[in-house]
């Protein structure tokens, strides 16, 4: 039976293999499977790819409607998690993606079958151009905007930047390999969209959601250090106004609280109005001292004036009566 306590296993009875790496024959047969399903298959839903279909600027390949749903889905789900671990930030909104429009072999009806014996997408794709199959077995390419696909041999040997479908220009830059295996590609599509970044742009060439907003901030702040330059060299120039000026300064100067004229105001006419409006308030304050009501001194008596005797005459009897004298 063994292991009754009779016997004691060693390591070498129980490890007799130890773990050895992939051969490279292996690690091609590994990478050929993971580009047959992510040519097949949505890495989001892990649905078979049907039209329309998009591509970040990583060049892989998504379902518009799963893009659209991890778009609005909830920042807290689940599934919006795990979608951002695949995504890793490079899809924020539909302007990050770009449809591929792919060309479809009428005679092929069947779904393809993958290598594991599942079924992937509906559809095979060829290129228009080379009429060759378009698929893991081939490199496959797609240009921006327009998002046509073709094989890669066809978009070097033809010369011009335009696009064969619909004459569209594009810049060499933005030729996108579908899934990219090579280091190289993957480390040219990193730069790619960087410099977009830096640009303001996003994957499919169009402005990005904010940088509109910090341009008009941008601008605000120039035009803003702009006149408050040019309103003080004017301010030193021209020292006198006009009256609607001088009560406006006068009314901010009011909400500012500003404590005395010469507090660091380097503008000679705000500090004129300030010193005039705290001299002003000065004067009104003494005469709200000097100037008393009646009613208030008619309650104090001054030191000068004596009291009458004859209204304190009978104040020891006041309110009793003395009887007359027989």
């Amino acid at each position: 039976m063994g292991n009754d306590g009779g016997s004691i296993p060693t390591r070498r009875e129980l490890v007799k293999e130890a773990a050895k790496s992939l051969t490279t024959q292996q690690v091609k047969e590994v990478q050929n499977e993971q580009q047959e399903h992510a040519w097949s298959n949505d890495p989001l839903t892990r649905k078979p790819l049907a039209r329309p279909i998009v591509s970040d600027s990583a060049g892989i390949l998504y379902n518009k409607d799963s893009i659209i749903e991890y778009l609005l889905s909830d920042p807290a789900d689940a599934k919006r998690a795990e979608a951002d671990k695949v995504l890793q930030g490079r899809v924020k909104s539909l302007k990050d993606v770009v449809e591929v429009k792919f060309e479809i072999d009428g005679t092929a009806g069947n779904s393809l079958l993958l290598s594991n014996g599942s079924t992937g997408r509906a559809e095979r794709w060829v290129c228009s151009i080379a009429n060759c199959e378009l698929g893991p077995g081939a490199k496959a390419v797609y240009l921006v905007p327009c998002g046509h696909a073709f094989a890669g041999s066809v978009v070097k040997e033809v010369s011009g930047e335009t696009c064969l479908h619909c004459n569209e220009p594009y810049a060499q830059n933005d030729v996108i390999p579908i899934l990219p295996t090579v280091a190289t590609d993957i480390a040219r599509l990193s730069l790619r969209m960087k410099s977009l970044k830096e640009q303001g742009l996003t994957h499919a060439l169009k402005k990005a959601s904010g940088s509109k907003k910090r341009k008009k901030h941008a601008d605000k702040e120039e035009n803003a250090t702009a006149t408050t330059s040019t309103n003080q060299v004017s301010n030193g120039k021209d020292t006198t106004s006009s009256e609607e000026d001088k009560t406006k300064e006068q009314d901010k100067d009011k909400k500012e609280k500003v404590p005395a004229a010469s507090n660091g105001i380097k503008n000679a006419s705000t500090a004129f109005i300030t010193k005039k409006v705290l001299q002003e308030q000065d004067e009104r304050n003494k005469r709200r001292k000097m100037a008393q009501n009646d009613n208030v001194k008619s309650l104090f008596s001054k030191r000068s004036e004596k009291p009458d005797k004859g209204n304190s005459a009978d104040y020891m009897t006041r309110g009793f009566s003395i009887g007359a004298k027989k």
